[in-house]
């Protein structure tokens, strides 16, 4: 496993590192709402790693990566195609509203943002400009999908999708959405990404609940067990980001099937969120497999 040390900020949600990376900072945020954010610095050399800088180290960001993770609430183009077969009890959102939105996105001046709840990637670029990001979205046919911002120039491929979250029968009415799987160079280790955005309902009930959509959380939450196993395996540094519709602490009985896979810190535990009326968080997450996360408190904007 690395032995690299990286540093956090919390703003409130969760947010989940693995292997290398130790930090992250989190805040849920719906429309008009400010987004959850992280900090993280890209790894350390190790000390018998040689001082030239090499291609991938001359690359390598000069500054801590700023994470965030923004569930948008239904963000859509409302003269797109998908519009019309959207609830319609939705948000509607004026031109007014993505410039305020875009306003903030640009305040937010994140690195690398997880997004929820966007219909394209058009869309999403109304916000994080194709000039200074790359946007990266599952490849379903759902009206939702999870996305990634990523600041130019930093170098990034995706990985096939996490079909598996999907854990919808193929004759559901409706199926659920796949994980966004994202590699990111960030110097001398890889960082990968997993964006997703859980089944909703069960908050804070019993693993056991075979109510309120229980059941089919703990299936996923089974899926993030072996996609974390597997990144432990490969000694990948990772972050898992996103809506988890889930009140986790660090003795909920769903975060501690996950830390069978690899040890985690869930750098939102002791955190309610400064924007929501000092509601828990449901939202990002992070965890750390080599050295304890460190959080700090940020501010609503």
């Amino acid at each position: 496993m690395s032995r690299f040390a990286h540093s956090l900020a919390l703003a409130g949600a969760v947010c989940l590192l693995g292997a290398a990376v130790t930090g992250c900072l989190t805040q849920r945020a719906l429309a008009n709402s400010p987004a959850e954010h992280a900090l993280i610095t890209p790894p350390l050399q190790p000390e018998h790693a040689p001082s030239t800088p090499t291609a991938a180290s001359a690359s390598a960001p000069a500054h801590p990566l700023k994470l965030a993770t923004w569930n948008m609430e239904w963000l859509m183009a409302e003269d797109g195609p998908l519009a019309a077969t959207a609830p319609p009890d939705r948000p509607h959102r004026t031109a007014a509203d993505f410039e305020k939105l875009a306003a903030y996105a640009q305040h937010l001046d994140a690195d690398i943002i997880g997004l929820q709840e966007v219909d394209a990637a058009t869309t999403a670029e109304r916000l994080f400009s194709a000039r200074t990001y790359q946007i990266f979205m599952t490849d379903d046919a759902l009206l939702q999908h999870p996305a990634l911002a990523i600041r130019k120039p930093l170098r990034a491929h995706k990985n096939p999708d996490l079909v598996e979250l999907d854990v919808a029968p193929a004759t559901a009415a409706h199926q659920l959405r796949r994980g966004l799987d994202v590699t990111v160079e960030t110097g001398t280790t890889p960082l990968r990404i997993l964006v997703l955005h859980l089944k909703t309902g069960c908050w804070d009930n019993p693993v056991a609940d075979k109510q309120h959509n229980c059941p089919i959380l703990v299936q996923q939450f089974g899926v993030l067990q072996n996609w974390i196993s597997a990144r432990a395996a490969a000694h990948e540094a990772f972050v898992i980001m996103g809506d988890f519709n889930r009140r986790m602490t660090v003795y909920d009985p769903f975060f501690l099937l996950l830390t069978h896979a690899a040890p985690l810190s869930l750098t939102s535990a002791g955190w309610a969120s400064p924007c929501e009326n000092g509601s828990y968080f449901i939202a990002i997450f992070c965890w750390a497999a080599a050295h304890k996360a460190g959080c700090n408190h940020i501010p609503c904007v």
